[in-house]
């Protein structure tokens, strides 16, 4: 559907019609559904003016029976936790860190996949920056004012 299309989009009732806003996925899930079940259209006729497949129109009217409009709304994807680094992994990374400063996520990587925690060398790196504990490297007070030593 192109965006002229998606712009012209409107939900028809026996008293007029309310346009609705191309990226407004709600509103289209709901006039889909009022559409057809309120006003007695096809749902073959309903799905093509939605670009919905059947299937897909199915999916949201099981869904809006099950929870309403909260059960349409979109939710954030992926992981809801932290996969990999939970608080015990974070505690050990921090634990090696301190004991050897100069240790890196490599190592640091190593040593946990020998106590058996599934770690990857860019979850440490992470959670070296995420808690600072990334070494600052000191220059001297000549450097820093723009001198330079021979």
């Amino acid at each position: 559907m192109s965006e002229a299309d998606r712009a012209l989009l409107q939900i028809v009732g026996p008293e007029g019609a309310l346009p609705v806003l191309p990226n407004d996925t709600l509103a289209r899930q709901l006039g889909m559904l009022f559409e057809c079940r309120c006003m007695g259209r096809s749902v073959e006729e309903v799905i093509q003016k939605y670009q919905y497949s059947r299937q897909r129109y199915f999916q949201i009217q099981h869904a809006y029976a099950a929870g309403g409009t909260i059960a349409l709304s979109p939710r954030r994807r992926g992981p809801r936790t932290k996969h990999v680094r939970e608080e015990s992994v974070i505690m050990q990374i921090i634990r090696h860190k301190f004991l050897d400063p100069d240790a890196t996520p490599d190592v640091i990587a190593q040593k946990l996949r020998q106590c058996k925690m599934r770690i990857s060398k860019r979850s440490v790196q992470r959670t070296i920056a995420e808690f600072g504990l990334q070494k600052k490297t000191l220059r001297t007070a000549s450097r820093a004012a723009g001198h330079s030593e021979h």
